[in-house]
């Protein structure tokens, strides 16, 4: 499996991705195109967004890579544009990193 996560990991989701065997990788920057590109969008099970600022990044994502599954894992709410691609909302004060990882490998 194979996840990309956009914003900063403040709550170590892409940690506990990856203590499940996840190949976790950052999109740098905006998670414009060419971050989430270069990121590995291409072939990835998950986009992580973990600041609601880029949810720009999900319709973006899911142009590249149709069939990724959109978590945001943030306090913040997400744009209204952005809420019917995203698979699973979760603030993390609500459900902790090790939780949500177990539930998504």
């Amino acid at each position: 499996m194979k996840a990309v996560i956009a914003g900063p990991d403040r709550d170590g989701l892409g940690d506990a991705l990856a203590s499940r065997g996840v190949d976790v990788t950052y999109a740098a920057g905006t998670a414009a195109r060419p971050d989430l590109e270069e990121a590995g969008i291409h072939g990835a099970d998950l986009l992580v967004i973990t600041d609601t600022t880029l949810a720009t990044s999900i319709p973006v994502a899911k142009d590249l890579e149709p069939d990724v599954r959109v978590v945001v894992y943030a306090r913040d709410s997400l744009p209204e544009f952005a809420r019917g691609q995203a698979g699973h909302i979760v603030d993390p004060d609500l459900l902790d990193a090790e939780t949500v990882a177990e539930e998504l490998v």
